[in-house]
Parts: structure tokens; sequence; C-alpha cells
């Protein structure tokens, strides 16, 4: 569980530094360069995705469990996601979806860790799933009071919703045919 929450420190940490200090982030940057601050910034969140990896397999045998999730929660939470991977494609294709649902990575982080704290209930994925969504809706809130930095994208297209909601559902069908239990050990369809 340490490997895991060391990873989650450094993942959301870096992803936390415009939240809790974007005056900071815009000076060190500015002293270290903007491209060596993007290395140090990407190393830093590669490293802590890779404990959370490390650390997530090591502990997938601790059952201690917060509480039991119902059965009947199991159907909602795969309908959930269905939106997920849609949503992430939306971040880099700017179009309807993108303007109207504002933050959609956001968005989709929120979903996914939500569905997954709806069918899960040890402790190691309360831990990984409930810090996810807390970031997530942190960083929204702090949306409303910090400038945005843009995201690289796509150059604005009429396809770029389509886009967006079929390569997204492609990629979701390919989850819950096999993908999930490949990467993860579980299948998402029980």
């Amino acid at each position: 569980m340490t490997v895991l929450i060391i990873g989650l420190i450094l993942f959301l940490g870096s992803h936390s530094v415009s939240i809790v200090a974007p005056a900071w982030r815009d000076r060190a940057a500015a002293r270290m360069g903007e491209i060596p601050w993007q290395a140090l910034y990407s190393l830093t969140a590669v490293a802590g995705f890779v404990l959370i990896i490390k650390g997530y397999g090591g502990t997938q045998h601790d059952t201690v469990s917060l509480y039991i999730p119902p059965h009947g929660l199991h159907a909602p939470a795969v309908l959930l996601q269905v939106v997920v991977f849609p949503l992430l494609l939306a971040t880099y294709l700017p179009g309807r979806i993108k303007t109207a649902v504002g933050h959609p990575m956001l968005t989709a982080t929120m979903l996914w860790a939500l569905a997954h704290l709806l069918v899960n209930g040890a402790i190691v994925n309360v831990v990984l799933f409930g810090a996810f969504l807390v970031w997530a809706v942190v960083d929204r809130i702090s949306m409303g009071y910090r400038v945005q930095r843009p995201l690289p994208s796509a150059p604005p297209s009429k396809w770029n919703d389509a886009i967006a909601v079929v390569g997204g559902l492609g990629i979701y069908a390919a989850f819950l045919l096999g993908a999930h239990r490949w990467l993860f050990g579980v299948s998402p369809l029980g």
C-alpha cells in the first residue's frame, strides 16, 4: 500500500501544482525554462503512474474491505463508464462535447472513479479510486478561480465530436470485451 500511496502523491501531486501554487509553478517554469519544467513534470508524473501500477498490483490480494458493494450496482457502474472514453477523446478533439462539458477529462475521471467505487469496497480500491475522485473534484472546482493552461489538441473540425464518440465507444467496447481483463485481471462483465 505504501508504494501505491507514494505513486498517488507523485502523480496527483504533480497534477496539482497549478491548483495549489499557480504563481510558484509559473516562477519555477520561468526560472527553469518551459521545456525543462515540462520534462520534470512529465518524469514525476510517469514515475508516479508506474508506482501506482506497481503498488496497486502488489495489493490486489488485499481483501480488507471498508464496505461490501451491493450486487445491483454492477450494471449501473458498467453503464456509467460508457461516456468515459468519449469524454477523454473529446478533451483533445475540440467540438460541441468539449464546449458543453467544459472539462471532459476531469468529468471522465470523476465518472471512472465513481463507477469503480460503486463496485469495489476493498481499502486499496477506495484509496486508489477515491484519491482520483477527490483530485478531479478539487481540480474542477479550482478551474473557477485560476487561469487554465491550454492543452494540446487537434484543430477544430465538424468531425471531432463524431470521432470522439465513435473512437471512445470503440475503446469502451475493447475494454468491456477483454482489454480490462487482460490489463487488470478482472472482467467488468463479471
